[in-house]
């Protein structure tokens, strides 16, 4: 597929994002310092997308939500919330941070799991994505960007009464039933939210199986807000997710892989605002455990991991210009496994922000001071830079950045008794440490245009990657065979990477119930390994250029929404399962929906990968086929 033809489409359409049929260009956003900022302010690249864009994305899991976001890259290994990898400017997929209402998600086992996230789509607010460095205040992990998710019952700030309610039925080829439903009733203080997602289908034919997929969420949430000084919030989720793994982790014939991960998520905010002072404790309890069967004749993989995390932050406003954030951090990570053995690992970390404005200057400086058992301790700096000239917004950024090994770089097939091929880890791996620094510019055109420009850096020592490894050369040979074939966790002395990105937002309004709603993310990327000879794995695999758009018509009580990606990347095959990653992936999901009464029910009808593309996200796995689906929506 021509780079031109495909650009020619995407100057037609872009993706929609909407509320009450208002398009925010300055939305205010909490990520980049912890309290409320207009974007324009913070001196960062960030997007926001609220609840009611989400629900009108062509699309069945969180995952597959983000994947058309511009300027992430979801790498997905199966579909409606199987697993995905999360790319944000060409990391590593642990290279993201992803946290729900100002807590961590990233799993310990790996960082495979990232994209299970407790929460059903349309119980949440809104999504932040900041890009870039983001280390100084979130620490580990927060290398390529973070992405928050907001939740409805955690953001409420009044007391006012409300009830609301939803539920989506899908139901298509290949036995696919998917359903969504969640409901938040607010009254005297009082918020309780909760829903319910599941998605399941025998799947499309593979190799020797079929990729099937039953992914259930559940989750509740509570709320008492006692004053407009002092509020409690707690939400509790369980997450089970039973799929074909087929090659997720090998490009081995005899990968037939299945697995099952249940995870139990517990979650507790309190705030407490004083005058100039505003204290927030919050504190997180997740259980997971993760079975993997290679194939019939192996014994399954058993993990189990415990992550505990307690982070008090107080926000003191100095002046009408002028505030100090500071914060303090406890994280305990745990696993018991019959793979990776037994382990434990704590973090702890202080951190404090400086947000001051000069005029149309904004400058906020950070520093964190972070210290693992294995890694020691760390300084980590951040400065962020904006100045406003008229419908300009000028920025820049510069920090530091860290990133811890997973138990599965350390340790995974460490704890087996023969292991005759595949990824193993490495405990004497190194922290990775970057630097990232970038610039960039808002422009904003009359109330319908918002185009963001931006050029970054990072350059990086010591990235963990897995790297073919012949066994004369594995650091630890005592479970291996001399004829295997292995993939060992290692640091790769340095990798550079840069890049330009473009983020378009746009909306044309003829009339209340006529619209056309657009944005588009161009992510344009260069990196360059020391390691010339033999590269790795995933660095190879992410996009060197990568769109991501989609759009939203609405005429009366009909709507046609679409969304696509396309991808520019480095071709690789793995000849003994005849796979191989086209240079080129081109995918176009479409929704078609009509309002039957009052609003409150709704038909639709969607067809997924509308052309047919039989590429892949990552080599092994596959993008499932042209799919046809219809549903209901009752408000």
């Amino acid at each position: 597929m021509k780079k031109g033809l495909v650009l020619l489409c995407l100057l037609g359409c872009f993706s929609a994002f909407s509320q009450n049929n208002e398009l925010e260009l300055d939305p205010v956003t909490i990520t980049a310092s912890l309290h409320p900022s207009p974007v324009s302010r913070t001196g960062r690249n960030i997007t926001v997308v609220n609840s009611t864009q989400l629900q009108n994305l062509p699309a069945h899991s969180l995952d597959e939500l983000l994947r058309f976001v511009p300027g992430i890259e979801v790498q997905l290994r199966g579909p409606a919330g199987s697993q995905s990898d999360i790319v944000i400017r060409g990391g590593t997929f642990q290279q993201v941070l992803v946290i729900m209402d100002g807590i961590r998600l990233n799993d310990p086992i790996t960082g495979h799991f990232n994209s299970y996230i407790p929460i059903v789509p349309s119980e949440i607010e809104r999504i932040e994505l900041l890009k870039g460095a983001s280390s100084a205040i979130y620490g580990s992990e927060a290398v390529g960007g973070v992405i928050n998710i907001i939740s409805k019952t955690f953001a409420t700030k009044n007391k006012q009464d409300k009830k609301q309610a939803r539920l989506r039925v899908t139901g298509g080829e290949y036995s696919l039933l998917n359903m969504e439903a969640s409901g938040q009733y607010q009254s005297k203080g009082w918020v309780l939210g909760g829903g319910v997602l599941s998605n399941n289908s025998d799947g499309q034919a593979q190799r020797g199986i079929r990729g099937y997929f039953h992914n259930n969420t559940a989750t509740v949430s509570v709320k008492k807000i006692f004053s407009d000084h002092f509020s409690i919030a707690i939400r509790s989720s369980y997450d089970k997710r039973n799929f074909s793994a087929q090659n997720f982790y090998t490009t081995f014939v005899s990968d037939t892989a299945r697995e099952k991960v249940n995870s139990c998520w517990n979650q507790l905010s309190l705030q407490y605002q004083k005058g100039r002072h505003q204290l927030d404790l919050a504190g997180g309890f997740k259980t997971a455990r993760d079975q993997y069967r290679y194939n019939p004749a192996s014994i399954p993989n058993d993990n189990r991991s415990r992550l505990g995390q307690i982070q008090l932050t107080d926000h003191y406003r100095i002046n009408s210009s002028s505030s100090l954030t500071g914060g303090l951090q406890y994280i305990s990570r745990v696993i018991r496994s019959n793979d990776r053995g037994n382990h434990q690992l704590s973090q702890y970390a202080a951190f404090i922000i400086l947000d001051k404005t000069f005029g149309a200057l904004s400058i906020s400086p950070s520093l964190r001071l972070d210290q693992q058992e294995i890694r020691g301790t760390e300084l980590v700096p951040q400065l962020n830079l904006s100045y406003k000239l008229k419908s300009i917004q000028l920025r820049a950024s510069a920090g530091k950045t860290i990133r811890d090994a997973d138990f599965t770089e350390r340790y995974n097939n460490y704890n087996k008794a023969f292991v005759s091929g595949g990824s193993i880890g490495n405990p004497e791996l190194e922290a990775e440490r970057s630097f990232s620094y970038e610039a960039g510019a808002d422009v904003f055109i009359f109330t319908k245009w918002k185009i963001a420009f931006t050029v970054f850096q990072r350059r990086q020592q010591e990235l963990i990657d897995y790297v073919t490894t012949p066994y004369a050369n594995m650091p630890r040979k005592v479970n291996l065979s001399p004829t295997g074939t292995y993939a060992l966790a290692s640091n790769i002395a340095k990798v550079n990477t840069s890049g330009v990105e473009t983020d378009i937002q746009f909306r044309q309004q003829w009339q209340p119930d006529h619209y056309l709603i657009a944005s588009m993310g161009l992510l344009w990327l260069d990196s360059k390994t020391s390691n010339k000879t033999n590269p790795s794995f995933y660095l190879s695999s992410h996009a060197r250029f990568l769109v991501n758009w989609n759009a939203q018509y609405q005429q009366g009580k009909w709507s046609l929404s679409a969304a696509a990606i396309y991808k520019d990347r480095r071709p690789l095959t793995a000849a003994a399962i005849n796979a191989s990653l086209k240079k080129d992936l081109f995918q176009l999901n479409l929704r078609t929906s009509y309002k039957l009464w009052n609003d409150h029910i709704s038909l639709f009808a969607e067809l997924d990968n509308v052309f047919d593309s039989r590429g892949s996200d990552l080599l092994g796995t596959y993008v499932p086929g042209r799919w046809g689906m219809v549903g209901i929506v009752l408000f």
